[in-house]
Order: C-alpha cells, then structure tokens, then sequence
C-alpha cells in the first residue's frame, strides 16, 4: 500500500497561535524600544553585574582556607591542595569571562539605539538629496 499523507490548501485561523516573529499574536515580539533596552542596561549594571561579582567572590574565603588546611606543613601535602587552587583559578577566569562579557552586552544595549537612530539620520539625509520630479509641486 502507497504513503498516505495530508495537504493543507490554507493555513487553519489559530488566534492564539505564535507569528513569524516568535511571539503570539497578541504577545510580545523581538523589537524592543529605546525604553526597554535603556531599562535592561540598567538591570544588568545595578543587579546583575553586582550579584555575579558577589557569587564569584563569594568562595575566596572558604576555598583559600581550605587550601591552607590541605597544603603541605611538614613538606607533605594533600593534592587536594593543589587541586583546589587550580578550580579556584578556573573558577576567577570564568567569573570574570562572564563580568565581561556582561559589560559587553550592557554596552551593546546601550550602543543600539545611538547606532540605529544615527543610521536613520544618515539614510534620511541621503535620501533628501536625491531630486524628483514632483518637489516643483
């Protein structure tokens, strides 16, 4: 026996389904305002930014007196040690890989709508300079 398949001649009315643009239809879409990139800016500068630097100081402490515990005193010592300082060094690389890659992405936040407004003035420009017809009228 052959394939037995199904063709749609319409896409069927679905009120609540999602639009192209990833968000439902009367949901939120990807643009973002000035206002909102402004506003997340300023989430990421005042809690996040703080919070992540907090978790990542917040082993320095323990993990070091721990390292003195394991490391040696009499010339032998724990390779937990050495260990320990090791992960700790991984762990400060990537808690500041992270900070900055969070400035990063605060700046862009803020850099967008500087850039998309100075490329809507340009292309504005551009395109007054441009003659027709119908300015004599």
């Amino acid at each position: 026996m052959g394939d037995v398949g199904m063709q749609l001649n319409q896409v069927p009315m679905d009120p609540g389904g999602t639009g192209g643009n990833g968000g439902s239809a009367q949901g939120p879409c990807l643009a973002s305002t000035p206002a909102e990139k402004k506003k997340a800016a300023r989430s990421i500068e005042v809690t996040i930014e703080p919070g992540t630097r907090r978790a990542g100081d917040l082993a320095d402490e323990a993990t070091g007196t721990a390292i003195k515990a394991f490391s040696a005193r009499d010339g032998d010592g724990w390779a937990t040690s050495g260990a320990l300082r090791a992960a700790h060094d991984t762990w400060g690389t990537q808690v500041q890989a992270l900070l900055t890659r969070l400035g990063g992405e605060k700046e862009s936040l803020r850099a967008t709508n500087t850039l998309l407004s100075g490329t809507d003035h340009q292309v504005g420009g551009g395109s007054r300079r441009i003659t027709s017809p119908l300015d004599g009228y």
